[in-house]
């Protein structure tokens, strides 16, 4: 049997492992992937602190981490249209494909949905294993730092594309990693206005720089006023929720133009109540509930904004960190001191 270096959740308790695990087999219509970089999503900081989320959902031990790019490496029986050597991506969210959602052209809502990272084995590891049907190749122009953040650009890429934004005033709520390649998609399909509300000094900066018109600090007492002002009294077109935090669902929510519409991706930690009536009801707004991505639609418009204008999301890429000292990445990002952190795993 042979080993791999693995960052493991090998207890029910905040904390992660670097440790030895098996590298895994290739069986029928998988691939093993030879990982070269993987990124720390948000996701994988709520399973390092164990929050109530993570306690509800993960079973340990499983090897965390489901942004990466690598090459393939071992092909099982029946892999067809792919080669070892190939450079991939993947999609992370493996698929039952018989329930009536994948069957219907909506698989990201697979009612039996395994996720990698989460569900079962994922990337901060030396070797994956995923289905050949999650494989996504990689152009050879577009550079391992962007290949590797497919599923969170995708993410980003899902919430602003659920509602037009040309010619729309736009509220993001949350300048994490995702927030920040919001703004640079909602800005590259046409939005009017793009305002970011975060309460992080250094992702502010960073939201400035990515090509937010307006940036407002979430603490400052005036936000609310700002905000409306600079939508001509009438609020924000489209909200865009990325942060999970109740105060910024509740206030976008107060905040939304009538007939507005809202795209949830952020997951609170608990049960958020909000004004139905006042806020919902009486506004007549939409508001789209943002799980993954669209499979594989999603995919193929990240492709081509990262052929095209990937050089916007440099600034997001704050750190590159080894698998050895990547629990110190878990604290920076903890603290607000780094946004998306990249791991560099081989070559």
């Amino acid at each position: 049997m042979y080993f791999m270096k693995a960052v493991v959740k090998d207890k029910p308790e905040r904390g992660i492992s670097v440790c030895n695990m098996p590298v895994p087999a290739a069986g029928p219509g998988e691939v093993i992937i030879k990982v070269r970089m993987a990124g720390i999503c948000g996701t994988d900081l709520h399973i390092y602190n164990w929050d109530d989320w993570a306690k509800n959902r993960v079973k340990v031990p499983v090897i965390i981490g489901h942004e990466f790019i690598g090459e393939i490496v071992d092909m099982g029986p029946g892999v067809v249209n792919l080669k070892t050597g190939q450079r991939v991506s993947g999609e992370g969210h493996i698929t039952c494909g018989h329930c009536r959602y994948c069957r219907n052209g909506n698989a990201h809502i697979c009612q039996d949905v395994k996720i990698v990272g989460v569900d079962r084995n994922g990337c901060f590891s030396e070797y994956l294993c995923i289905p050949a049907s999650n494989v996504w190749p990689v152009r050879d122009s577009i550079p391992d730092k962007y290949g590797t953040l497919f599923d969170p650009i995708g993410n980003a890429m899902h919430t602003v594309m659920s509602q037009p934004v040309n010619m729309k005033a736009v509220l993001i709520t949350g300048a994490g990693s995702i927030g920040l390649f919001a703004v640079a998609i909602t800005k590259s399909n046409g939005a009017a206005r793009v305002i970011v509300l975060e309460p992080n000094p250094y992702k502010r900066e960073l939201a400035a720089k990515i090509g937010a018109d307006l940036v407002i600090d979430s603490s400052d007492p005036g936000a609310r006023e700002k905000i409306i002002d600079a939508t001509d009294g009438n609020g924000p077109d489209v909200l865009l929720e990325m942060s999970g935090h109740p105060g910024a669902l509740r206030m976008g929510l107060d905040l939304l133009s009538n007939g507005g519409t809202a795209s949830l991706l952020g997951i609170p930690e608990r049960e958020v109540p909000i004004n139905v009536a006042g806020d919902i009801v009486f506004k007549g707004i939409t508001i789209h509930g943002i799980t993954g991505r669209r499979i594989f639609e999603t995919w193929y418009q990240c492709e081509s904004f990262l052929l095209k204008e990937g050089h916007l999301i440099e600034p997001v890429i704050t750190h590159k960190v080894t698998l050895d000292n990547i629990e110190e990445s878990f604290l920076s990002m903890k603290r607000g001191e780094a946004v998306k952190v990249l791991v560099e795993v081989g070559v």
